[in-house]
Order: C-alpha cells, then structure tokens, then sequence
C-alpha cells in the first residue's frame, strides 16, 4: 500500500512539473527561431537553423541590459524592506494585547481585501505630487507597505506558533521589543523570511502596472516593462521577445533554485 502511494506521489510530482516546465521549454526552443518568418503551422519544436544571435538582436531593439540593471536595483531596496517591514509588523501584532492583536489581524485582512487597482491612482497622486515619478526606484515604493498586507500575516503566523514564553522570558530580562524581535523573533522565522523574500522579488521583478503608471522615460524601465513594449512588435517578430524573456525569467529561476537550496540545507543540516 506504502509504495503504491508513493508512487501515485511521484507520478503527480512528474505530472505538475512537466506543467511547469513545459512552457518555460517552448519558449527557451521558440528563442533560436529566425525572425521574420511567418508563425510555423501547429507546434515546433527545433527550428531547422537554431539562430543565437537573437539573444544581441534583442538588445538593439530594447535597451535590455539597462532595463535588467534597473529592475535589480528595485528588488536590491524592495526585498530587504518588504522582509524587515513585513517581520515587525507581525511581530507587533503577535506581542500585541489579545483585543489589539484581533483588530489588526481584522485590519490586516480587509486591507488585503482592498483591490490593488483601486490603489494605483491615489498612489500615482501622491508620488507625482512629491515629484517621484519617473524614477526607476519609485517602483519599490509599495515596499514601505511590506508590498502586501498577506507578507504581516504570513510572520504573525509563523510567530503565532512560538510558545509565548520566549517573548516573557525576553522581557524578563530586559531586553526591549526592538532586541527581542532581533534575538528572538528573526532567528525562529527565517523559513518564512525566505518564503517572503522570494514572493517579494517575483511581485517586484514581474511588476508590470506601476512602471506603466510611474515611468515614462525609457532609461528608467524595468525589464517588465521592456518586455510590454516588445510585445507590441509584429507577430514575425515573436522570437525576439521570446529570447528576452527567456533572459528576464532567468534570474527568478535561479533565485527560487538558490533560495530552495539554501531552505533545505538549513532545514536538513538543523
């Protein structure tokens, strides 16, 4: 019965990351296709004459290379910010008396409820009143929110689960909130550190709708917002946008293949 579930598991384990992968595949394939030719009749896979230079061709259509420079300089400011902010604001609400713990946890979710969109105009107010539009690091703003208000949720979670004689036992001994959080609270959270930290750098580094709003000199794009501009080119053209983004995803995978390694190593070495 053992080994017939597990390999029921490993069946669906293979299934969904065939789901997975399979897309990022035909697009890496669908980059070496030679630009100009018509869309090929139903799936291909190789292309007769595999073409690499579209991976230079693309960066004389767009500046590519400046756009990924700007794009990691956003998720270099908005990661570090979104984790620590996000950490306190769970820790707060996890040390907080039980009344004021439930009002911010019932603050926290309708804010989560609140639709993005309906925040985008006030924002782009307020950013062209303080003259910040058009920069590229105006992009990171929302990270002075924690990005998202699931971010406070996910450590006031995690810090929930910790037995709250740590926190007296800390306040027994004098050590103050500020010491507490960073003695206690971020050493028992890395895993959810590390689970924000990614989510953080994909919302940042796939964010499309705020540079569309914020940015209008093409020096200060991110590489998303390259991207949006490729796609309006002719349909002939497709593999050019294909090798850029194969060259935008690239970081976001390797970031997750790091991240995931670095939480099981630790998780494993104890």
């Amino acid at each position: 019965m053992s080994s017939a579930r597990s390999r029921t598991r490993v069946a669906v384990a293979a299934v969904l990351g065939l789901l997975f992968v399979s897309p990022l595949v035909l697009m890496v394939l669908g980059s070496f296709r030679r630009p100009g030719l018509p869309p090929p009749d139903g799936l291909e896979l190789l292309t007769d004459e595999p073409r690499l230079r579209n991976y230079d061709d693309v960066a004389t259509v767009i500046p590519l290379w400046r756009q990924l420079g700007n794009s990691l300089l956003v998720v270099a400011v908005a990661v570090p910010v979104t984790v620590l902010l996000a950490s306190l604001a769970g820790f707060a609400i996890v040390t907080a008396a039980p009344r004021t713990r439930r009002f911010l946890v019932g603050v926290s979710v309708v804010a989560m409820l609140v639709p993005v969109s309906a925040l985008w105009v006030p924002r782009t107010v307020i950013l062209d009143q303080l003259g910040l539009t058009d920069r590229t690091l105006t992009v990171a703003a929302p990270a002075l929110m924690a990005t998202t208000p699931l971010y406070v949720l996910l450590f006031a979670l995690a810090l929930s689960r910790l037995p709250r004689s740590l926190f007296e036992a800390a306040r027994v001994e004098g050590l103050s909130p500020w010491r507490t959080w960073r003695r206690v609270a971020v050493p028992l959270s890395w895993p959810t550190a590390f689970a924000v930290g990614v989510l953080a750098f994909v919302t940042h580094w796939s964010n499309v709708v705020e540079p569309v709003l914020w940015l209008s000199n093409e020096r200060s794009w991110t590489a998303a917002l390259g991207l949006r501009s490729l796609a309006a080119l002719e349909p002939t053209f497709y593999p050019l946008l294909l090798a850029a983004a194969v060259v935008v995803t690239a970081p976001a995978i390797l970031l997750f293949a790091l991240a995931q390694r670095a939480f099981f190593d630790r998780t494993l070495g104890g």
